[in-house]
């Protein structure tokens, strides 16, 4: 049975990738940290499984900013994979906690890695990046290879950790990879995330319990993919016979205004009710309409997302609908 470790294991990402790795016969270890409030939502169905929990899944203390938890994790796990889904990972709130996002998404990469390289250099490192990294770029659609110009504190920070992943791997042989993860969207995103927000904001219009939903710029494109299929591509990426950098997306622009279409349709509402406008929630700086490139992925493992725009759109709208009724019981 392979064991892999996981950070971030409590996120709309990690959680994922939990469930992913249990249906392939891991043991699988999650590292929590510390919150006031609990966030163990995502994985509550793991922790409540008697027949997982304690058995084929297993919860660890620590915290990305605290080397010493690092080290005892990985020391006393020994995992054949480590997958670190676990950062600062909101471009908005980058602006206003450079410092922590820095370390955090940043720097405590190279602690892990440099763990792994004291412990047990044969462990397989994954490292998701972002389109973020891309910035206002030079070339459409992005591939591996296009020049980063980062618009974002999140996305220097993750310009960081992708070349201290390539760093590791080419100074010490390391096998770490990275993933260029363009947006990717899931009914466990939390509220802050503007695709979320809209699923929600609808299904609670629909059902009688909002009655607008205030957003910033419509006009803004992204390549939205599913979060639940990526991390099934993080996975196959450290099956490779070699670690290397691969840009992961849907390869389609759809602009916030297509994404609140697309959700009131799937309720039979007309948007123009409901939707209005507000200048303060824009950004300080944009990115160019970013859309990766997704050839390499492709002939090496043969990526091609099954889920795309009206689908994940469908599938976000349904699941906070269901939530949405069920409180009302």
């Amino acid at each position: 049975m392979k064991k892999a470790l996981i950070f971030g294991v409590t996120g709309q990402d990690g959680s994922y990738l939990a469930e992913v790795l249990l249906d392939k016969g891991y043991e699988v270890h999650g590292m929590a940290r510390r919150s006031a409030t609990g966030n163990t939502k995502n994985i509550e169905h793991l922790l409540q499984d008697v027949k997982i929990f304690n058995k084929k899944f297993f919860l660890c203390r620590g915290d990305l900013a605290d080397a010493t938890s690092l080290y005892r994790i990985i020391n006393s796990v020994r995992p054949q994979e480590i997958y670190n889904e676990a950062d600062q990972d909101h471009v908005s709130w980058s602006f206003d906690m450079v410092g922590y996002s820095a370390d955090i998404t940043g720097s405590a990469v190279g602690r892990i890695l440099e763990i792994i390289k004291q412990i047990d250099p044969s462990i397989r490192y994954f490292q998701p990046c972002t389109s973020n990294m891309f910035g206002k770029a030079e070339v459409t659609p992005q591939t591996e290879l296009t020049p980063f110009n980062p618009q974002s504190t999140y996305a220097c920070a993750k310009i960081f950790a992708y070349h201290l992943t390539r760093y590791y791997r080419e100074a010490f042989g390391i096998f770490a990879s990275t993933g260029i993860f363009y947006n990717h969207e899931s009914p466990r995103r939390t509220q802050e995330y503007v695709t979320r927000k809209i699923t929600k904001a609808v299904a609670r219009i629909a059902c009688g319990k909002q009655d607008k939903l205030v957003l910033g710029d419509l006009s803004a494109r992204v390549d939205w993919g599913y979060s639940k299929e990526y991390m099934e591509t993080a996975w196959k990426i450290l099956q490779l016979d070699k670690p290397d950098d691969f840009v992961i997306a849907t390869g389609e622009l759809h602009s916030v205004k297509e994404f609140v279409d697309e959700a009131f349709s799937v309720v039979n509402l007309d948007p123009e009710k409901y939707v209005s406008t507000d200048k303060s929630l824009l950004r300080p700086t944009k990115t160019s309409a970013l859309i990766g490139d997704i050839a390499k992925a492709k002939k090496v493992f043969g990526f091609a997302p099954k889920i795309k725009f009206k689908e994940l759109v469908k599938l976000m709208v349904e699941a906070d609908l269901q939530k949405e009724k069920s409180s009302q019981k």
